[in-house]
């Protein structure tokens, strides 16, 4: 999985990944090439679509739970910074900044 520094690099700098890095991190499970990508995809898909459905979506659930918890967790704490920033002197004074500028 991404480590706090890769994870870091990837936000701070928008340094954009490849394929292989997004796969060796856990971003993503397989790389198609591109001629082939339609065809594996839909492999994928038809065999996911031919597993029982109620247990598809109970395990889904399963899966996800945890996941829905920590990201509203991650999100209330996000939506609290970003009332405290916009309320900050920097902020402000950022905007105004903004605002002062000749067109």
């Amino acid at each position: 999985t991404f480590g706090f520094a890769k994870a870091n690099e990837m936000l701070l700098t928008e340094r954009q990944i490849t394929a292989q890095e997004a796969c060796d991190g856990g971003l993503v499970t397989r790389i198609f090439n591109e001629d082939m990508f339609r065809d594996e995809v839909n492999k994928v898909v038809k065999h996911m679509a031919s597993l029982p459905p109620q247990s598809m979506r109970i395990s889904k659930g399963l899966i996800r739970h945890e996941l829905n918890q920590k990201l509203l967790e991650v999100n209330a704490r996000e939506c609290e910074v970003l009332r405290e920033r916009w309320l900050s002197d920097e902020c402000m004074t950022a905007i105004m900044n903004f605002m002062s500028r000749k067109k």
